[in-house]
């Protein structure tokens, strides 16, 4: 089977926590950091992502149109499903869990009890 990467992901690298650089990204909170590991999200393909939202901050009903494996790497991750934000419907993962989104369906987090970081493919 041939495999197809996207430019430049054809050779062996490797990522060590202090080399990701975490950036502010305009569909987040001001305080929410986004961090691209490997990919292009907004292009056909495989891409890794991390999320760090800060204790406290909502993210509200939103879709994507792929779908995403979430994998809690820290704090305790709280989602829920639907179009309008209900803090009574979020559901708790803690790390090591892993989250399967299917695709356009409409979501929404919370760091509800602290900071997490969430990895997403």
């Amino acid at each position: 089977m041939v495999r197809t990467h996207q430019p430049g992901e054809s050779a062996f690298r490797s990522i060590l926590p202090e080399e990701i650089e975490w950036k502010p990204f305009p569909a987040f909170p001001p305080s929410a950091r986004l961090a691209v590991l490997v990919g292009e999200p907004s292009k056909p393909g495989p891409y890794m992502i991390r999320v760090k939202l800060p204790a406290g901050e909502k993210l509200m009903p939103h879709k994507h149109p792929e779908d995403r494996i979430y994998t809690v790497m820290s704090g305790v991750f709280y989602i829920g499903l639907g179009d309008k934000f209900d803090g009574d419907k979020v559901k708790a993962y803690p790390p090591g869990s892993v989250v399967v989104l299917p695709g356009d369906t409409a979501h929404f987090h919370w760091a509800k009890s602290g900071e997490y970081v969430t990895q997403v493919s």
